[in-house]
């Protein structure tokens, strides 16, 4: 299977219209997307905690997060963002993939739109509307 990069315009929620472009691997298998820590911080995108991640060996690495407005194909959705390291790539994971409406066909390699449902609280066959 082949690699999907896109062309994405990450921006401080703060001040949306002051926007860089990147290319950003798509990675159905990391929850948060990773921009490097420097773009993060011409944008003054500032952390607000540290979480720690497992890499694919095993080990443990802690990095700062913050939330960033992620733009592609006119759709904008904010999401959790990693302050990437040196070294890191820049990726796009499933949880901003999901804030986009976006979601990745594995066999074709590119993206959809996600179906969207809601629940309604009452349904005509719940226990809650037998009782009433």
């Amino acid at each position: 299977m082949g690699l999907t990069h896109l062309a994405v315009e990450v921006a401080n929620p703060a001040r949306p219209t002051r926007r860089v472009r990147l290319k950003m691997l798509v990675d159905s298998g990391a929850a948060y997307s990773i921009v490097d820590r420097s773009t993060l911080r011409r944008l003054a995108i500032r952390p607000v905690g540290a979480r720690t991640f497992i890499l694919a060996d095993g080990t443990e690495v802690t990095h700062d997060i913050g939330a960033a407005l992620f733009h592609f194909r006119g759709e904008e959705g904010a999401s959790t963002v990693i302050f990437g390291e040196p070294g890191d790539a820049s990726l796009l994971g499933v949880v901003t993939l999901e804030e986009l409406g976006l979601i990745l066909d594995p066999m074709r390699r590119e993206l959809r739109p996600m179906p969207m449902s809601l629940m309604p609280l009452r349904t005509a066959g719940s226990l809650e509307s037998r009782e009433s």
